[in-house]
This record gives C-alpha cells, sequence and structure tokens, in this order.
C-alpha cells in the first residue's frame, strides 16, 4: 500500500517551528560572515544540514511519514517550474555561449553604450524587460549571460554586475501589470491595479532613480577594451528572439525552447558556411559536428544547473515542514497580537508578507497567504487598500530578492558560477527600495493614500 499523509497542518507552531530556518541562517550566512569567505559552507550542505533537522523536530508522525511530508513540499508544483526553467535556462546560456551568441551581444552592447554608461544602462535594459514581462526570473535568465560577457571584458567585478541585473528585474516584478505578485496583491486586497500602480510608483521610482545615479557615477571609471571585435550580426538573433519573445509576453519556458532552437540552427549554419571548402562531403562532416557540438553544449548546461536543483528541491521540503509545523501560522498571529495605529498595522503587514516570504523562498505564495490577514488588518485600522496591497508586493519583493535560496538569487548566481552572498553584498535596489518603502509607512508617503 503507497505511503500517504495528510499535508495539512497538524502541529500548533511555536518558535521551534521556525528553528530549521535559523539553522540554515547561521550554518551558512553566519559561518561565512565570521569567517570572510563565501565558499567555505557549500549551501547544498547548508541546506542538508537544516533539512534533516527539520525532518527530526517533526512531531506526531513516523520517520517515513515525515521523509513523505518533506517530499511533497520538494516535488510542490511551483518547486517543479522552476526546476524545468532551471534545465531549460542551463541548455540556453550554454549553447548560446558554444555557438557565440554572447560574445556577439556583448560586443554590441560596448559598442551601442558609451563606457561610462554602461552600468547604468544595464540597469535600465534589467528595469525595462522586467516590466514588459513581469517576471524577475526571465528577466535574470535573458541579461545574466551578457552581464557576465560584459564582465570579462571590462574587468567589472563579477558579482556586482550580476547584482546590477538581479536588482533591476525586481523593479519590474513589483510593477508590472502582468506580474503575479501584483495580479496576487490587488486580488487578495480587491482593489483596482491602476490605482495600486500609482501608488507603488511613488514609493519605488525614487529608490530606481537614486540607484540609477549611483550607477551613472560608478559608471565614470569603466573602460571598455581598447580594440573592439567585430559584431556577427546574425549571432545576436538568439538573444533578440529571447527578448523579443519576452516583452511580448510568451510563456519563459517557451522563450527558453525557442531560444535553445534558434542557437543550435544558427549556430550549425554559421559552422557550417565558416569551415566549408566547397564539396558535400566535407559540408555533411561539418554540419554533423556542429549538430553534436550544439547537443553537447546543452547536456553540459543542463548538468551544470545539477546543484541548483538540488538546492531547489532541499529549500522547497525544508520550508514545507516549517508550514505543516505551523511556524508561518505562529509568526502571522504573534505579529498581529498587539497592532495599534495605523502605522503599527502598516508595519505588522511588512513584516507578515517578509517573514512568510523568508519562509516559502516565492514572493506570489507569501502574498497569498498573508494577503486575507492583510485585508483584515486593513479594514479594523482604515488602511487604504491600494496602498496594503502596495506594501504586500514591494516587502515580499525586497526579501525575495535578498534570500540567498530564492529561484532569481540562485538562477544568477548559477548562470554567473558565483556564491549568491556575493551578489546579496552588491544589491543596491532591493536595499533601496525598502529603506523608501519603510520611509512611506514612518512618514505616513503618500499623503493621499495614508
Amino acid at each position: 500500500m503507497p505511503l500517504t499523509t495528510d499535508t495539512t497542518q497538524k502541529q500548533k507552531g511555536g518558535w521551534w517551528a521556525l528553528s530549521p530556518l535559523a539553522v540554515f541562517l547561521c550554518l551558512y550566512l553566519v559561518t561565512s560572515l565570521l569567517v570572510n569567505d563565501f565558499y567555505k559552507v557549500p549551501i547544498t550542505v547548508a541546506f542538508l544540514i537544516s533539512s534533516c533537522y527539520a525532518i527530526a523536530i517533526t512531531r506526531g508522525l513516523k520517520l517515513e511519514q515525515r521523509v513523505y511530508q518533506f517530499s511533497v513540499g520538494a516535488s510542490n508544483k511551483n518547486i517543479m517550474l522552476m526546476v524545468w526553467i532551471f534545465i531549460l535556462a542551463g541548455a540556453f546560456a550554454q549553447s548560446a555561449k558554444q555557438m557565440g551568441a554572447i560574445d556577439a551581444t556583448v560586443n554590441l552592447t560596448l559598442h551601442i553604450l558609451p563606457d561610462n554608461l554602461l552600468l547604468a544602462g544595464i540597469f535600465i535594459a534589467a528595469c525595462f524587460i522586467s516590466l514588459s514581462i513581469g517576471t524577475s526570473v526571465g528577466t535574470i535568465v535573458a541579461l545574466t549571460p551578457v552581464a557576465v560577457g560584459l564582465a570579462e571584458k571590462t574587468g567589472i567585478d563579477l558579482p556586482y554586475m550580476v547584482a546590477i541585473v538581479v536588482g533591476g528585474s525586481f523593479f519590474g516584478d513589483n510593477l508590472s501589470f502582468i506580474s503575479d505578485t501584483t495580479i496576487a496583491s490587488t486580488k487578495t486586497q480587491d482593489c483596482v491595479m491602476r490605482d495600486k500602480f500609482r501608488v507603488n510608483f511613488m514609493i519605488v521610482v525614487p529608490a530606481a532613480l537614486i540607484v540609477l545615479c549611483i550607477y551613472i557615477f560608478q559608471g565614470l571609471s569603466v573602460s571598455a577594451p581598447a580594440q573592439m571585435q567585430a559584431i556577427e550580426w546574425v549571432k545576436v538573433i538568439p538573444y533578440l528572439i529571447v527578448l523579443g519573445t519576452a516583452i511580448a509576453g510568451v510563456n519563459v519556458m517557451l522563450v527558453l525552447l525557442l531560444g535553445i532552437v534558434s542557437t543550435g540552427i544558427i549556430g550549425i549554419c554559421t559552422a557550417t558556411g565558416a569551415i566549408s571548402i566547397g564539396t558535400a562531403a566535407t559540408e555533411s562532416v561539418s554540419a554533423s559536428t556542429a549538430f553534436f557540438d550544439w547537443f553537447g553544449a546543452m547536456g553540459t548546461g543542463i548538468t551544470g544547473m545539477g546543484e541548483l536543483i538540488i538546492i531547489t528541491l532541499l529549500a522547497g521540503g525544508m520550508l514545507e515542514t516549517i508550514r505543516y509545523n505551523g511556524g508561518i501560522d505562529f509568526i502571522i498571529s504573534r505579529l498581529t497580537r498587539h497592532v495599534t495605529g495605523k502605522r503599527g498595522a502598516e508595519l505588522s503587514i511588512a513584516a507578515l508578507v517578509s517573514i512568510a516570504n523568508l519562509c516559502t523562498a516565492n514572493n506570489t505564495i507569501a502574498i497569498i497567504t498573508t494577503g486575507p490577514i492583510a485585508k483584515d488588518i486593513a479594514l479594523r485600522f482604515h488602511l487604504d487598500r491600494r496602498k496594503t496591497a502596495s506594501i504586500l508586493d514591494t516587502f515580499s519583493c525586497l526579501i525575495q530578492g535578498l534570500i540567498p535560496y530564492g529561484a532569481q538569487m540562485l538562477i544568477a548566481a548559477g548562470l554567473a558560477n558565483v556564491s549568491p552572498l556575493s551578489i546579496i553584498g552588491n544589491l543596491y535596489y532591493p536595499f533601496c527600495m525598502g529603506i523608501c518603502a519603510l520611509l512611506a509607512i514612518l512618514i505616513r508617503y503618500p499623503r493621499r493614500y495614508s
């Protein structure tokens, strides 16, 4: 008989239910900071230990049922969707690199943008693309390989360049009309998207402008290589296809599939044309070689995402165990117990969605989880629903952009082959967005919606 168990919460939560998260943060974040080496503790090991601890402290279930409960979280549809995206992203990034699409796109970028506007230009591109497609993940997948290439050619610190893309990607994730966080926050608060957009715009655009000025100033010292390579325009086409279909609103998985197919077709055509000496036999061999090179690149890209997929599965299982043990419900009840006044009510909503995001690593789920409670708080303290929706969206995006086990941070770190913590230390926009959002609560801004 197959093992079954009820996946609804059976435990009354307490601080112990949240302790696996504390174990992970101490093992990975605190230890890395103490030894000043972000690679000393592998994130996979930190998650393995905290996952084992989460299974061990789960009460009321046999061991095999605890493991099943953990597996329910690891196989959650949102976790599996992330895994498929990681696989396709790895295949696209490596095949694009192998056929020269990344180098061609980097050379084009260096030709178009002046040296001193390179950092600002990448940030604006990330903001625009994410606003157009409504997803930070899609933006990171499209721009991170280009950012890596630019860092290599200009000498810019790699985690810093990747952080520009990650930060800009959350601008659109937070504001876009087609973002799932915007839809979730407005639906749970029963307000119109354009009204939430107005409030959100007034809060986060000042942060984006401040960060843009910082990148313009820091970009003054950036210099491109003296000898620029010629642009191979045909090899830029895969990236134009990816960006064009993404901006058109095509599903991110289909976008990546189109990118993979286009890199293969163009790579085979250019390779065949480049080494052909006029005989049919030679062309056949060269086409065959290029075809298998493309397959080999895809395989390398997919296997290169192995660690990322393991981390995602372990995180999903651990966070589901926290939810099952009542950790999320416990913290929600604690935070809403002693709320007084509008300012305190808005701060409690910000704290609720932030902690829920820490425990779920998914900003949309965090909003859906805390949205009904935020709506009750808003009704009780006469808060403006438009600002409540803005708070939910902004603080969920803030936390999602800062946690080292979030999908966005993991995929950016995987594509750039750097530590997530090294990226977090260079994230200007999320930190600035968080400060502006917190000030908006404390000084009751914008007045019309406070």
